[in-house]
């Protein structure tokens, strides 16, 4: 698969019921760079103007912005634009294949592109769970962080049973991570009414609906609950419109997956797995910033005082590049 790139617009606008006198909010909407991702162009636009800001990077390596409002305003509008380039990264030997269908927080569209390969060539997943258990050398320090509950993240056994029958004895780890995405794909109905982002992964589980974040946060609490090193990956998914149709600007939305550590495969690399898709994602996927859990990284979070009630609106367009010419590398 060819290098890709894209445009993405993410907008956010709050509108208050009353004045806000003070604003501070953390941003993570600047997409980060890694080995299969490069950020060519990068601007956030907030209205009305900040009196202070900050860029910095978080614990987890993801860039972020700090920034202050310290006067009345009634609203926040935040436009983020990235042109990111993306490389395909799939685990050696992946085979990728047309699927019917991805799913976003936004819902459905008609086009994605499924992983569909034999994963049989990583450690088996006892000898990865040992390999990042207490007292094991190396310490995995990179790794084992990721290993425990988080705030949206659960490890008990009601996960670790539900897992249990993908995690059988011997099983190679990405083979066994990949049937347990598949099983949750499955299973679980894609409802974006059924949840919010305060639901509790347990709710999920019983309740079997959710959206992107529900399943990230669900596989995240089964392959921690089996000792195994797991993080919650943020960014976006490219999804093409009804076949006739326009691509409608705002129509997309962000997206949540997961990634796993495996030690042993090609000196030891995180695997993505996007259980919402069923699918091992590659330059379909944008990379936004990643952690524990949602929490972590939320695009957009903060403190106001004042303004009651409000109004939320979110817009995420997501356009392929044609081309490498420089002029399609510059913002509009």
């Amino acid at each position: 698969m060819p290098v890709a790139r894209y445009h993405v617009l993410h907008e956010t606008i709050y509108t208050y019921e009353n004045p806000v006198s003070l604003s501070r909010q953390l941003l993570h909407l600047t997409p980060r760079d890694c080995s299969w991702q490069r950020c060519l162009a990068h601007r956030i636009k907030v209205e009305p103007e900040v009196s202070a800001t900050r860029e910095r990077f978080d614990s987890f390596g993801n860039p972020v912005r700090e920034l202050a409002i310290e006067f009345p305003h009634s609203s926040l509008s935040v436009r983020a634009e990235s042109t990111i380039e993306v490389l395909p990264h799939l685990p050696a030997g992946t085979l990728a294949t047309p699927a019917p269908a991805a799913r976003t927080a936004a819902g459905r569209s008609d086009s994605a592109v499924r992983s569909v390969t034999c994963l049989c060539t990583s450690p088996a997943w006892e000898k990865v769970r040992d390999a990042l258990a207490y007292g094991a050398r190396p310490v995995l320090l990179d790794a084992s962080r990721f290993q425990f509950e988080s705030p949206f993240v659960r490890v008990k056994h009601e996960f670790a049973t539900y897992a249990r029958e993908c995690f059988t004895p011997g099983r190679p780890v990405l083979e066994a991570v990949q049937a347990l995405m598949s099983r949750i794909y499955d299973e679980f109905e894609f409802d974006p009414e059924a949840t919010t982002v305060a639901t509790p992964v347990l709710e999920v589980l019983a309740q079997k609906r959710g959206v992107c974040q529900d399943f990230a946060h669900l596989m995240l609490s089964c392959l921690r609950s089996q000792g195994l090193a797991a993080r919650y990956v943020s960014g976006y998914l490219l999804t093409q419109p009804p076949p006739g149709q326009p691509r409608m600007v705002g129509a997309d939305a962000s997206h949540a997956w997961v990634s796993v550590y495996c030690p042993e495969i090609e000196g030891g690399r995180w695997v993505d797995f996007d259980p919402t898709n069923n699918l091992l994602p590659d330059t379909q996927h944008i990379t936004l910033a990643w952690g524990r859990d949602f929490a972590d990284v939320s695009p957009l979070r903060g403190i106001i005082l004042g303004g009651d009630d409000h109004e939320l609106d979110v817009a995420v367009t997501v356009t392929p590049i044609a081309g490498t010419g420089a002029e399609e590398l510059a913002l509009s």
